[in-house]
């Protein structure tokens, strides 16, 4: 035989081949993903469903157009209804049981639900009829009957307020008076109407109308109104008063101090010569001009200055004050005997009179 000498040709490595060699690769698996849903537009939609419903058609019963009423007040559906079907059987009927048959319940209640949606006895005589396999039972006519005949014998309304009268003629002219629109007046009987105003704004209306309501409460009697009187509201207790004087606090003893100090102060400065003092002892009194001229002669040189003072309540007393401005009528200075600065009117300074040069 030949011998064919050379190097065999390499294999492809299959999916699972292993690498030969550090340089190798390593094989790669390719996975296939679903490509990931989007959402339908409306027309898709409808597309789909319609598609849907006619696969499902076969499987699923034809809807019926009929019903099997029975004796006892009751309405068998061997089947799903149409839905116009369906909808007013409900409102006429209560379920009373399901399953591959409906079975429904004639009631005065239902019924009662069926004439308030509207409908009246002649139409669901008709509507019975013509949906029924079986004669509509006389039971069944009679209960549609007997609701009808007393349904809406009673009326429930809102009314907010109310006008009655023995004369039915007024309420008539009224009722014709084209201001009282606004009122919602309504005749409810010939000497009641009914308004949807409240009652402040409908007595007002009628007495711009002319007329002279009176308001009357529930049990109908008139309503007695009365101005509002002003009445002084009740005074409190005094608060009783001790029986002897309150005992001093540190604020009241600081305060009497230096009260005491600056009298001490006052009666032992020596005055300058010229200012001689009263025969009682007081401050000799000084017009307005000097008074005003001393204030503002100390005010420049920084002089304190003894004067006589008379507040409000008419109290006269003896201060030392060191003038700091004087202006409009007051003069605002340190008061020694307070320790602080107040401002005093010049008209009630009685007299001034300036300390000696060595004065503290």
């Amino acid at each position: 035989g030949r011998v064919l000498l050379g190097a065999p040709a390499a294999e492809a490595p299959g999916p699972e081949a292993e690498p030969s060699g550090p340089g190798d690769k390593l094989p790669v698996h390719h996975h296939h993903r679903p490509a990931p849903l989007t959402a339908l537009s409306p027309a898709e939609q409808a597309v789909a469903s319609a598609a849907a419903a006619r696969l499902l058609a076969p499987l699923l019963p034809e809807p019926l157009d009929h019903v099997l009423l029975q004796a006892d007040l009751t309405a068998v559906a061997p089947g799903p209804l149409q839905r116009p079907l369906a909808d007013m059987l409900g409102v006429l009927a209560d379920v009373e049981s399901k399953g591959g048959a409906t079975v429904y319940r004639f009631t005065p209640g239902s019924v009662r639900r069926a004439l308030d949606a509207g409908q009246a006895a002649s139409d669901l005589h008709a509507f019975l009829a013509a949906h029924s396999r079986t004669p509509v039972p006389q039971p069944l006519a009679y209960l549609i009957d007997d609701v009808a005949r007393r349904h809406g014998h009673l009326r429930v309304g809102a009314a907010s307020a109310y006008v009655r009268c023995d004369d039915d003629a007024v309420l008539s002219e009224i009722l014709a008076d084209k201001r009282g629109a606004g009122l919602g007046l309504r005749r409810l009987a010939p000497t009641v109407l009914a308004a949807q105003a409240d009652p402040a704004g409908l007595l007002e209306g009628l007495r711009a109308m002319g007329f002279a309501p009176a308001a009357e409460s529930a049990e109908g009697d008139v309503l007695i109104t009365r101005a509002l009187a002003h009445r002084t509201p009740p005074r409190t207790a005094p608060e009783p008063v001790p029986d002897g004087p309150p005992v001093p606090d540190d604020t009241l003893l600081g305060a009497a101090l230096r009260a005491i100090r600056a009298g001490d102060l006052a009666s032992t400065t020596p005055r300058k010569p010229g200012a001689a003092p009263a025969a009682n002892g007081e401050l000799p009194r000084t017009g307005a001009a000097e008074t005003l001229a001393t204030m503002q002669a100390a005010v420049l040189t920084g002089e304190a200055l003894w004067i006589g003072y008379v507040n409000a309540e008419g109290a006269a007393s003896q201060r030392v004050i060191a003038p700091i401005r004087v202006e409009g009528g007051f003069v605002t200075a340190y008061d020694h005997t307070a320790d602080e600065v107040r401002t005093y009117p010049l008209h009630r300074i009685t007299g001034v009179a300036e300390l000696a040069d060595d004065a503290d």
